[in-house]
């Protein structure tokens, strides 16, 4: 009877975890991994593809939100801000865009998927002794510009496997944080 009891009680105990909480950060884009989202950037052919190209791949500002549009303003101070480079040292779509002037647009791509699992002890982390939070996923970025309706340049990156511990300590617990509850405010 008693090994019966002992049993229940650890598995009881065992399905505890489950009762941690989670939380996830996604852009809600048609590209579900990294690689999806590189793929759709490296399919554009600069100084080939059209905007309205882009538009039936999954790149419409309007239905993505992930996509950002950028005004000739925007791109320069992209280019100009902080850089070590001459003008005639940017690639050739760069440049042609710098100096197109208002014909010159772009879209900023950012998109994400991140998962946060609280995992550990149910008991340590519900009183706040440690919590530890095991964050995955990944985050993906792109610029494409534009002269006109014509794609001239294209780049990306972005962290293809993002794979965090956070572990957070408390050796008071619950009771870490009175100090501050206590102090009067002015």
């Amino acid at each position: 009877m008693r090994t019966l009891l002992a049993a229940l009680a650890l598995a009881a105990l065992a399905g505890c975890q489950a009762l941690l909480p989670d939380a996830s950060d996604r852009t809600e884009v048609e590209w579900h991994t990294f690689d999806e989202a590189r793929e759709a950037v490296e399919a554009i052919e600069p100084f080939s593809t059209h905007k309205s190209d882009l538009i039936g791949n999954g790149f419409d500002p309007k239905r993505n939100p992930a996509v950002t549009i950028l005004t000739y303003p925007e791109i320069v101070q992209r280019f100009s801000a902080g850089t070590a480079l001459r003008p005639d040292e940017y690639e050739a779509g760069i440049r042609s865009c710098l100096a197109a002037g208002k014909a010159c647009s772009g879209y900023a791509i950012a998109a994400k998927r991140i998962k946060r699992d609280r995992i550990g002890n149910f008991w340590l982390d519900s009183f706040a002794f440690r919590r530890e939070t095991n964050i995955t996923g990944w985050t993906f970025n792109a610029l494409i510009l534009f002269v006109d309706d014509l794609v001239v340049y294209t780049v990306f990156g972005g962290q293809p496997n993002l794979h965090e511990l956070q572990v957070t300590r408390n050796p008071l617990g619950p009771l870490q944080g009175w100090g501050e509850a206590l102090r009067p405010r002015y």
